[in-house]
């Protein structure tokens, strides 16, 4: 016996209903529902489509689907940091070196001003203003997708919330520094300038990577790692 298209629906929305919410990961368990229901019709076709269930879904445990679910979330976040450092490592090579370049003497030449600390902030609101913007509209469109009950993939999600978490809280939490610390960087030796210079641009860039360029490339990153996305 085989699973009916409508008993395969049901095994989504019951993946859904224990709390596995990307479309990714409650395939996979359905792919794997689905078998161990249809071996078991092979010993007993008499059994129920819902009692094969429950023997099935059982068999992961008093938490259910969470350890998969966390075990998917381990392996993503490590790909997602290697997808970051690709794009990363994009910047220091030509001809975006000459960038970073620019970016980092910036910061150096900015740090030898008297009002260094005043510029920084100034700077940080007007990026996080920017940020907050774009925020904006990224959420109306999440709004959108789950009124349609569009398909999200985890790592599709994973970019999204990573870009909202660093943004908010890399530069509050550099401004919150900066200002409290409100020193004279003019009078820090020139090393510890361009170790301050290389931090800030390595955040610029990783800020700018999240926030813009992964969410550009969104749709070619999910083709990439899920072959099926084109088929749904």
């Amino acid at each position: 016996m085989k699973l009916t298209k409508e008993q395969i629906e049901k095994l989504y929305a019951f993946t859904r209903k224990h709390y596995v919410v990307h479309y990714d990961l409650q395939t996979e368990l359905v792919d794997h529902l689905s078998n161990g229901i249809e071996e078991q019709w092979q010993q007993n076709p008499k059994l129920s489509f819902d009692d094969a269930l429950q023997v099935e879904f059982k068999k992961f445990g008093v938490f259910g689907f969470m350890d998969v679910v966390e075990k998917r979330q381990k392996a993503m976040n490590k790909r997602y940091r290697k997808i970051l450092f690709r794009f990363v490592k994009e910047w220091f090579q030509l001809p975006k070196l000459l960038t970073t370049i620019a970016i980092f003497i910036m910061f150096f030449l900015v740090l030898h001003l008297k009002q260094a600390s005043y510029v920084l902030m100034g700077s940080i609101l007007i990026l996080i203003a920017v940020d907050l913007y774009h925020q904006f509209k990224r959420r109306k469109k999440e709004k959108t997708q789950k009124q349609k009950k569009e398909k999200v993939f985890m790592l599709e999600a994973m970019i999204g919330d990573t870009r909202n978490g660093f943004s908010v809280l890399t530069f509050t939490n550099v401004f919150n520094i900066v200002n409290a610390m409100r020193f004279n960087f003019s009078e820090l030796h020139s090393y510890w300038l361009a170790l301050i210079a290389i931090a800030a641009t390595l955040l610029c860039l990783t800020f700018y990577i999240t926030a813009y360029v992964m969410p550009s490339k969104a749709q070619e990153l999910l083709e990439e790692t899920y072959p099926e996305y084109n088929l749904i």
